[in-house]
């Protein structure tokens, strides 16, 4: 893994996340097999009471069904100059919210996928996302291998994270994302249309920002594949996107591709 740079880091502290140190930010995502060593019988805590002080003032849309897209959706229509940036929703608090500020000030409207443990944590973020215009949607409880489980296990991860979005928003999310995998397998698959979900969200563009590379690199990285009806994929809880979002929405701009939500992309 290559280290943050400091000539990055202060880039990303300049952009909003300057509270945080550098070595506070939660890791989101890892390849595929550096959950292996994560318990899967592990009792999570009971969620925090939720008041109604934290519901959205913008209702949580249910999820939809687009007739003629595949059950894994990778990328919308080719035809219209048009992106969706999904990220993974996991990590500090701040830093979130500095991503989400700094897509709207370019006009952006993003997904967000969030892990169920992290809205435990912090449950206002539900209604940050949602005022903000984005999608919000299911990316399983402890954010571990669910491709890997056992099916009860693999439900339970799906429908508990579920239960924290209805409780939240009054809805299961927009979308579904499998945990620790671009693609769901055919058991994950049939357990989150079970669960309410029509498509698992999959994407077409890696930014590979979970491997910490510099904010310059997943700049180029992203700016590299995307094309009309990308879907690309982002975290929350790494500062080198942080660093890379400006540029790359300005870039997006220059190209007149409208970053807007996976449901707007599809709709």
């Amino acid at each position: 893994m290559v280290r943050v740079t400091p000539t990055d880091r202060r880039a990303a502290l300049r952009a909003g996340a300057g509270l945080v140190a550098a070595g506070a930010f939660a890791p989101a995502c890892a390849a595929p097999d550096a959950d292996r060593s994560v318990s899967t019988s592990r009792t999570s805590p009971a969620p925090p009471t939720l008041t109604a002080a934290r519901v959205p003032t913008r209702a949580a849309p249910a999820p939809r069904a687009f007739p003629g897209q595949p059950a894994q959706i990778g990328h919308g229509p080719r035809d219209r100059p048009r992106v969706a940036l999904t990220f993974h929703g996991q990590g500090d608090p701040a830093l979130a919210r500095a991503l989400l500020t700094e897509a709207e000030r370019h006009g952006a409207r993003v997904t967000v996928l969030a892990v169920g443990t992290w809205l435990d944590e912090h449950p206002e973020l539900a209604r940050r996302v949602l005022d903000g215009g984005h999608d919000l949607g299911n990316h399983t409880h402890r954010h571990i291998d669910v491709n890997a489980l056992p099916e009860a296990a693999a439900r339970d991860e799906i429908t508990r994270c579920a239960e924290r979005l209805r409780r939240l928003t009054g809805s299961i999310g927009t979308w579904f994302r499998p945990s620790r995998a671009a693609r769901a397998s055919p058991l994950v698959e049939r357990l989150a249309r079970a669960a309410g979900y029509p498509h698992v969200l999959s994407y077409d563009v890696d930014s590979r920002d979970f491997t910490s590379p510099g904010g310059p690199a997943v700049t180029r990285q992203v700016l590299g594949e995307v094309r009309n009806g990308s879907v690309v994929s982002l975290h929350f809880g790494y500062p080198d996107t942080l660093a890379a979002l400006p540029a790359v929405l300005e870039e997006l701009g220059r190209r007149q591709l409208h970053a807007v939500t996976t449901t707007e992309l599809l709709s």
